[in-house]
This record gives structure tokens, C-alpha cells and sequence, in this order.
């Protein structure tokens, strides 16, 4: 079992185009960070009014790129509606090492090449929307997408949809509210669900041997009732 203490958490988040994963990654992102940190991804499409280089990705040439491919930088990369997407190694690797959480924000090939790389670490998370009607509506309502743009990421969605049984979780982001809640429940299952935590000052295990040692000066009454927590 991975120690918490140790290690930080890949929380990868995947979806189809406009089921909603981006809104909700941000918003877990906001109320967990600096614990939680997000993974900005380098992409070689071009830059949508209101992004931010650093921020929501690093856009780089397509050239550039593939230098990176050849030094072996990314983690993982894929080729997604016509541009490359990837993720650098080096930096999730420190912050797992330091003990810090990354949230992704990533297609679920993106996904498999994560979890496969980091399988003891990763939690995996699948948003669904309603229905194929409301998801087709969101992407419609992009001004930024062109007719063509909006029906390829339509296919592409319904293709990616068969997917979501390869994630440990599934959300449906029917009401976004809902959702969330459902995401930071997992999310905090995950950060303090397991016997060893780095908010404790001894290992859970070693605990219940130091009680189990002292087990003879306790009132019989009161070891009975830690026996029944055993």
C-alpha cells in the first residue's frame, strides 16, 4: 500500500469534450490547493481568447514538441482533435515525491499512459453528462468552435464514452453542484481513507500495539469495547 506520508495522489479526471471535467477540476482545484496542484499540460494548439501560457496549458510548436518527445520528457502525449497534447514527467514525479497532490485534466488515453506509469498512485475519475442531447447542446454553445470543430469532438465524444469502465469512479454532471460534491468526496476518501496518514503521529498498526501492550492496566469493561473496534 502506497504510504500518504510519502507520496502525493494523481487524481486524473477524464471526460468527453463538454461533459464539464475542466469547471470541476478547477473548483477542486481552488478549495484543496496548494495540497492539490494542478498538471498543465503542453499542447500545440493555438491559444483560446482568455487562456493563459502557464496556466491553462503551455503552448509550444509543433516542433518543439517533438524535441521534447525525443529527450523523453513526457510522461505521456497523444494526438487529440487535430493537435498534440502531453504531459512533463519531471515535474509530477517531484511533487508525488514531496508528498503534494496533481489533479489532470485529460482525455482517458492521457489516462491509461498515467495510471500505468504511476499505478499505485493514481485515482481515477470519469465525468459523464446527462445524456448525449445535453452534452451535443454544450458543445454547440462554444462560440469559439466552428460547425465542423463542434461535430468531430461530437464523435469523438461518443467513442471516448465507451471508456468510462476503465476508471475506478464515475460521476454524472447532470447538476454541477451535485457533481462537485460527489468529486471531493472521492477526492478526500482517497487523502484519508488509508491506515497509514501523514496527519498522525504514529501508524495506525503500531497504535493498536501499544494498546494491546497496556491492554492489562485497562478496566476490563473499556478493553472489551477497544476489542470490539479491532
Amino acid at each position: 500500500m502506497r504510504s500518504v506520508a510519502d507520496r502525493g495522489i494523481l487524481v486524473i479526471v477524464s471526460s468527453p469534450s463538454g461533459a464539464g471535467k475542466t469547471t470541476l477540476t478547477r473548483t477542486l482545484l481552488t478549495e484543496f490547493g496548494p495540497q492539490l496542484e494542478f498538471s498543465v499540460s503542453f499542447t500545440t494548439r493555438p491559444m483560446r481568447p482568455g487562456e493563459v501560457d502557464g496556466r491553462d496549458y503551455y503552448f509550444v510548436s509543433p516542433a518543439e514538441f517533438e524535441r521534447m518527445i525525443e529527450a523523453g520528457e513526457f510522461a505521456e502525449h497523444a494526438f487529440v482533435h487535430g493537435n498534440r497534447y502531453g504531459t512533463a514527467q519531471g515535474p509530477i514525479e517531484a511533487a508525488l515525491s514531496g508528498g503534494r497532490d496533481v489533479i489532470f485534466d485529460v482525455d482517458w488515453q492521457g489516462g491509461a499512459a498515467l495510471s500505468e506509469r504511476w499505478p499505485q498512485d493514481s485515482l481515477k475519475i470519469f465525468i459523464l453528462p446527462p445524456d448525449l442531447d445535453v452534452l451535443a447542446n454544450r458543445l454547440r454553445s462554444r462560440a469559439t468552435d466552428t460547425a465542423e470543430v463542434i461535430n468531430r469532438r461530437l464523435a469523438k465524444a461518443i467513442e471516448e464514452l465507451g471508456h468510462y469502465d476503465e476508471y475506478q469512479y464515475i460521476i454524472i454532471n447532470d447538476v454541477l453542484d451535485r457533481a462537485y460534491r460527489v468529486l471531493r468526496a472521492v477526492y478526500l476518501t482517497r487523502r484519508y481513507g488509508h491506515d497509514e496518514r501523514a496527519d498522525i503521529s504514529h501508524a495506525l498498526p503500531e497504535l493498536w500495539r501499544i494498546v494491546e501492550e497496556h491492554q492489562a492496566s485497562f478496566p476490563e469493561a473499556h478493553a472489551r469495547r477497544l476489542a470490539g473496534r479491532a
